[in-house]
């Protein structure tokens, strides 16, 4: 865990530093991290106005010995919860993917029901497949891993069990999903396209979930709140 944490550390610093707004970096991970600029504060020994004018550019962009405190004070903060957000970095490390391609990779305990998966993703069912359950999920930035992804590497998004969820997102007609999965075998319980919109499903992706027994479902709901919701199936 301590690499994970070190890596993390390095990409969350890396970002803030180099970003064209510090601040709205910075609020990004803080929220993304579901941590308060009060309990940030806190954690840094500042009021929380200091962290608000950095967050708004009221105050000039922070320094690297700023940039590296706030970053130490929301992975202690997540490792006080247990560790949530560095546990899926690390899943992520793990399997060998770039976080830009893998936003998130995960084993159950137990077999989940997919209504209940659905319902972590918001998700709306256009086609029923062959399994009523997932026994884990990926969630996967759709363009990065058709175009950076081999084959083998593909078929590594499964994880430890074929019997889950992929889920693509930034999708906008879902035909290369679709077709990618074609050639890698065996095929997923369910996928489920990500920010597609209502009526833009390609017109062939029914068809094709058929033809492989795949439950298909597509979902326009915010993807943070759709990452954190999962993080508790």
């Amino acid at each position: 865990m301590s690499d994970a944490r070190e890596e993390l550390s390095r990409r969350i610093a890396g970002e803030i530093t180099l970003s064209d707004d510090p601040g709205a970096t910075l609020r990004k991970w803080r929220t993304d991290f579901d941590v308060s600029q009060t309990e940030l504060a806190d954690q840094l020994g500042v009021s929380s106005s200091v962290v608000s004018d950095y967050e708004s550019g009221r105050r000039e962009s922070p320094g690297i010995g700023v940039v590296r405190r706030t970053v130490e004070g929301l992975l202690d903060i997540d490792e006080r919860r247990g560790g949530g957000r560095l546990r899926q970095h690390a899943r992520v490390l793990s399997a060998g993917f770039e976080s830009d391609i893998v936003h998130d990779l995960r084993e159950y305990s137990t077999a989940v029901p997919l209504e209940e998966f659905y319902e972590a993703m918001g998700a709306t069912e256009i086609v029923r497949g062959d399994h009523d359950h997932v026994n884990g999920h990926t969630v996967i930035d759709s363009i990065q891993a058709i175009t950076r992804l081999s084959s083998e590497e593909f078929y590594r998004l499964y994880g430890q069990s074929t019997n889950r969820a992929l889920v693509f997102t930034r999708v906008t007609r879902g035909e290369s999903p679709l077709v990618a999965l074609r050639v890698v075998s065996p095929t997923p319980n369910a996928v489920v396209l990500h920010g597609i919109e209502d009526g833009a499903l390609w017109d062939h992706a029914a068809d094709l979930a058929r033809v492989d027994g795949v439950s298909l479902a597509t979902s326009n709901r915010d993807l943070d709140d759709c990452l954190a919701d999962l993080q508790k199936l």
